[in-house]
């Protein structure tokens, strides 16, 4: 009896031994950064082994010590200061030339070209673990069983073929969104899918479907034209004539961050998993001079005011615009900034280096949430059920808002132009008609009426993947198909090749009745 339990016992072990996998990690800088440390924290929790993938000059991701947390820091000829020009750069072109139909040309003509100093960036990055051998090595044998990576910088998928394992994306959405659609084999409607970036809805005009047309087509050009130059690259990484298109479509699973409590109703494929809000969580108490703050509103509440972790100050115009406004509601105001404190700042606002932002918009007393626009904050918005004022300025920001005010959860506020009257309007408007809030309640309730919790479900994909050494069997049989069969033109082309056949054959048929109608005709006249 003894013998059986010890024996009962050893299997047992053996078997929590196994349940824990070895992931590899290679993570996005900024806000994807961020969401991608609640996966890896979840994973850990479950017993499994993470490792990430970092630059000597990320920006964002600290090496912290954990148990079952690794960090594999590879070297990269530049520093943080190059990572911080890029982005700068990228934000600077968007607020000078933001797309409208008027500037939507000139707009991508000048991102094409902070696009190709990103690409360089990325370059170095990919050379920075592929041509490390002594790394490539010890990837290898610490017998990984998946990588898990962001499309957004490329080479994840080389590293995961390279290591023999399979692949899964974390994204929002891929720059001009055209990995999803030409790698990922996502159909794009134009009549009714609103291109990314394009701050278009699913309920377009038929000059807003032109311009969606035209938008989906100069990001096909800027894919075409930017990342096809990509090829060269995968295939000399590879040994072997490949895209990068053809590399990155052999994704397992791709796990969007959103859900449909903000995408419009569109097509999508089986590998496509929605993990939208993730990083949400239940408020946590405030600290205490915050939470003292926060009462003393008594019956008007607070706002909470913030811009993300990449703007930390405004011009000294801009910031007094804003306080200036702030200074004329009733409400109290926590605003995360670091800039020179404003002449027009109002004795109801605070300024901070940082706030845990989630904590109060889960506070009851939260009335409003002023927001650049970042998936994150509008997540933790829905999640809490709070109307938003967004000052978009760049990137997914303009769309992520675009998205808010058709479901009637926003009000935008131009940056560039606006004015204090503007702010003190958007914020009376969402703060004192019920409608915001209603509609950003409903947004919370279909959030949370979900059978699986997002970041529950993120980790079931990854660990499904691991199970099953992949998901072929989710993958459309697109990706085996040229762009001519994908799109029938080889059968409209046999088709059409029938037709006009049957229709030469029918002419020549008339054409000889006709001919001999008319010789018989002649001949029974001379006779």
């Amino acid at each position: 009896m003894l013998n059986k339990i010890l024996l009962l016992s050893l299997q047992m072990s053996l078997l929590g031994s196994t349940l824990g996998g070895n992931i590899l990690i290679w993570p996005m800088e900024g806000s994807h950064w961020l969401n991608v440390k609640m996966i890896i924290d979840e994973l850990i929790k479950k017993e499994h082994n993470v490792t990430v993938l970092v630059a000597s000059g990320a920006l964002f991701i600290t090496p912290t010590s954990k148990p079952s947390l690794s960090f594999e820091i590879y070297k990269v000829p530049f520093g943080k200061e190059r990572i911080e020009g890029v982005i700068k750069n990228f934000v600077l072109t968007w607020l000078e030339n933001r797309p409208s139909p008027s500037t939507i040309w000139r707009f991508y003509q000048e991102m094409a070209k902070v696009i190709k100093d990103f690409h360089m960036v990325s370059g170095e990055i990919c050379d920075g673990v592929l041509k490390n051998q002594k790394l490539m090595e010890k990837l290898k044998s610490s017998k990984f069983e998946v990588l898990v990576s962001d499309p957004v910088f490329p080479c994840g998928d080389i590293v995961a073929l390279k290591l023999g394992i399979p692949f899964i994306y974390s994204l929002r959405f891929s720059p001009a969104s055209t990995v999803e659609k030409h790698c990922g084999k996502v159909p794009y409607p134009p009549s009714y899918v609103p291109a990314v970036l394009s701050e278009l809805t699913d309920q377009m005009s038929f000059t807003d479907r032109i311009r969606n047309f035209i938008s989906y087509h100069l990001q096909d050009y800027m894919f075409e034209t930017l990342w096809k130059q990509w090829d060269s690259y995968y295939s000399k990484a590879l040994g072997r004539p490949t895209t990068l298109c053809e590399t990155m479509g052999k994704a397992e699973i791709w796990l969007i961050r959103t859900y449909w409590d903000f995408e419009f109703p569109r097509p999508y494929l089986p590998n496509f998993e929605f993990v939208g809000g993730l990083h949400c969580k239940p408020a946590k108490p405030l600290p205490k001079e915050m939470e003292e703050f926060v009462q003393s509103s008594e019956e008007h509440g607070v706002v909470v005011f913030s811009l993300g972790s990449m703007v930390k100050n405004l011009t000294e115009e801009k910031a007094n615009i804003i306080a200036l406004a702030l200074a004329q509601i009733p409400q109290k105001v926590l605003w995360r900034y670091g800039g020179k404190k404003p002449a027009t700042l109002g004795n109801n606002t605070r300024l901070y280096d940082w706030i845990p932002q989630n904590d109060l918009l889960g506070h009851p007393k939260t009335k409003a949430f002023i927001t650049h626009g970042g998936t994150n904050g509008i997540y933790e918005a829905i999640y809490h059920g709070i109307p938003m004022v967004g000052v978009p300025m760049f990137a997914d920001q303009p769309d992520n808002i675009a998205h808010m005010k058709a479901k009637g959860a926003a009000v935008e506020v131009n940056m560039n132009t606006m004015t204090s009257a503007d702010l003190l309007n958007a914020l009376r408007t969402v703060i004192n008609e019920p409608s915001y809030k209603e509609n950003a309640m409903r947004l919370s309730r279909i959030h949370h009426d979900q059978p699986m919790k997002p970041l529950d479900r993120a980790v079931f994909w990854i660990e499904f993947v691991m199970r099953h050494k992949g998901a072929k069997h989710l993958r459309p049989a697109a990706h085996n198909l040229t762009w001519i069969q994908y799109h029938s033109l080889d059968v409209i082309g046999f088709l059409l090749a029938c037709v006009a056949t049957c229709i030469i054959l029918v002419m020549k048929c008339c054409l000889f009745s006709c001919q001999k109608f008319g010789k018989t005709k002649r001949k029974k006249k001379r006779d």
